[in-house]
């Protein structure tokens, strides 16, 4: 069985004190990692390039936006990749445990699989009150709504190329993971969580760091669950 081709997605706003470290440890069975800098005003895109990633740049700012962004880029490319990695590039996550994320994807044939950030594994401090609520509150809703077994809306995540345009994901802020794992549902591809291990990022969060960007990714998830409820 040949080795899966797998891409590594990681939108960047503001992000130059983290990204190389973040790609540095990546794992050497990733094919290629691709850096979406999102209309940054920092050193992201130099710090990005010289840590060895490919660098695209999108203006429209919105974590969506550049989740997109890397897609539109790989449909255009002669080879096609078989796993999609998205990755934050905050440093919050541990890019080492992309071997176990993928794991299911290859050796059991899942579609998906969520990096789950159990609280036995976060670093105390890593998520805001508001964050654990959010997350409990949309996993409880998906559970009750739709039967689903999310315990997390985890960034970090794993998903057969195939599967994820077979989704057709618009969302172009932060309601692209809640998207995402809501269609996968209606879609009935196969899905599972992974524990992983979260610290506290580097910088101050775009969304939880703020009560605007807090208050805005709150309502954009419960829409798309509502959304999906009614369907």
């Amino acid at each position: 069985m040949r080795q899966p081709k797998i891409i590594v997605i990681i939108p960047a706003y503001n992000e130059a004190d983290s990204i190389e470290l973040v790609i540095k440890e990546i794992p050497s069975i990733v094919s290629q990692t691709i850096v979406v800098n999102n209309a940054s005003t920092d050193a992201t895109q130099k710090a990005a390039e010289n840590a060895g990633a490919t660098v695209l740049t999108e203006s429209k700012m919105g974590y969506g936006h550049a989740c997109l962004k890397g897609l539109d880029y790989l449909a255009k490319q002669e080879t096609l990749p078989d796993i999609i990695v998205f990755l934050d590039g905050d440093y919050s996550d541990y890019p080492e445990q992309l071997t176990q994320i993928v794991a299911p994807i290859i050796d059991q044939d899942y579609d998906m699989v969520i990096g789950a950030r159990v609280k036995e594994q976060r670093e105390k401090g890593s998520m805001t009150p508001q964050q654990v609520f959010g997350n409990a509150l949309a996993c409880w809703l998906m559970k009750l709504l739709f039967k689903a077994n999310y315990t997390d809306l985890g960034p970090f995540r794993a998903i057969k190329y195939k599967s994820l345009l077979s989704l057709n994901m618009q969302d172009t802020t932060y309601g692209w993971t809640v998207e995402m794992q809501l269609k996968a549902l209606r879609k009935g591809l196969k899905y599972k969580e992974v524990s992983v291990k979260y610290k506290k990022r580097i910088g101050v969060s775009k969304v939880s760091g703020t009560l605007k960007g807090a208050i805005f990714a709150g309502v954009k998830i419960l829409s798309w669950i509502f959304k999906y409820s009614f369907k």
